[in-house]
């Protein structure tokens, strides 16, 4: 995969400063209050294991991305939270740009997690990726059919692609960082072709998209990478059949790359524990816990030393677009009108 990484050995240095940094519990006199838009089951093992390893305890409160953050304006200084992880770089520049994080200095964060993958001012590192990839039915697409996102506007695809609505804060940071790099004219025009060859009206999420594919609703539909992960190693068996009617595909591999984007975490700015609260980024930036998110979450390290799981290597290389994500959050609101004036529901 050519999404960056280099050997884990490099990393040994920098692993035992940190583990040296988090291993006091004496210095962190307070328990970490986490608010957290990632699933409990997908977030309390590592907050467990930072508790086993450092002593310092953690309290999680789960809720929805947006929630927590209008939580987090409506409580202000008084808020309990020292944490703010949410999924989605737009999300995370919504909550700096609302004023509720405050900027932490990390050698460590900034060593380990790519520029291109944070906020340049400290206040917010990713700490998972995901790629935005062109899922198709292997009965009816030849892979060889499929180059780019902007090829997904041919005449041959028309009445053919699934997608989720414009409300996705996923597509929009797709389109926001085709704006980035492409420019206006060319987005909004993309956004035309592709809505025109749409094969339903945008619904469900992205479980819902591959699950299409596999009913003969439509032959491609863009997902996140790790929802086909999920669905692939899921309980339940309806999930797992219609993953493996399905593949996918990595475009713009000889261009500016496959969109990306992470989840990540932000020091509160109401925070009143924030040492500990900066040692719970960092350990969740750290190898293990790295290593966690790829083999349980079904997404690519951020850390850029450590492996991704053997199921995401099997799905092959792919060229990651470099583009700033914190262009995904400022460029925002710029998606969506472009979204609205070409009809994209």
């Amino acid at each position: 995969m050519r999404f960056p990484r280099a050997a884990l050995r490099r990393f040994a240095s920098a692993l035992f400063v940190t583990a040296a940094a988090i291993a006091a519990p004496s210095a962190y006199a307070e328990a970490v209050n986490v608010y957290s838009a990632r699933q409990e089951a997908l977030i309390k093992p590592l907050l467990d294991k930072f508790t086993d390893e450092t002593g310092i305890e953690v309290n999680l409160v789960t809720g929805k991305d947006d929630a927590l953050l209008t939580r987090l304006q409506t409580e202000g200084r008084n808020s309990p939270a020292d944490v703010l992880l949410t999924v989605d770089a737009g999300r995370l520049y919504r909550a700096k740009e609302a004023g509720v994080l405050q900027p932490v200095q990390s050698d460590f964060l900034e060593e380990t997690i790519p520029a291109n993958l944070r906020n340049g001012e400290g206040y917010w590192y990713g700490l998972s990726v995901r790629a935005r990839v062109i899922a198709y039915a292997t009965d009816r697409v030849d892979p060889e059919e499929l180059s780019t996102y902007e090829a997904l506007t041919d005449e041959k695809w028309r009445g053919r692609i699934c997608v989720r609505s414009s409300g996705n804060i996923y597509n929009q940071s797709l389109v926001a960082s085709m704006l980035s790099t492409e420019g206006e004219a060319a987005t909004e025009e993309w956004i035309e072709g592709l809505v025109a060859n749409f094969a339903r009206p945008p619904q469900g999420g992205d479980r819902d998209q591959i699950k299409a594919l596999a009913t003969g609703q439509c032959d491609v539909a863009l997902v996140n990478s790790y929802y086909y992960g999920a669905m692939l190693q899921s309980d339940d068996a309806e999930e797992r059949a219609a993953a493996d009617k399905v593949a996918v595909f990595f475009p713009n591999q000889d261009g500016r790359g496959t969109h990306i984007n992470v989840s990540g975490a932000g020091v509160t700015k109401s925070a009143k524990n924030i040492e500990a609260a900066t040692a719970l980024i960092e350990f969740l930036a750290g190898p293990e816990a790295q290593q966690w998110y790829a083999e349980t979450n079904n997404e690519y390290p951020a850390n850029s030393e450590v492996e991704a799981s053997a199921l995401l290597e099997s799905w092959g290389d792919f060229k990651a677009d470099s583009v700033d994500v914190t262009e995904l959050g400022r460029l925002n609101a710029q998606a969506v009108m472009a979204m609205d004036r070409a009809n994209w529901k």
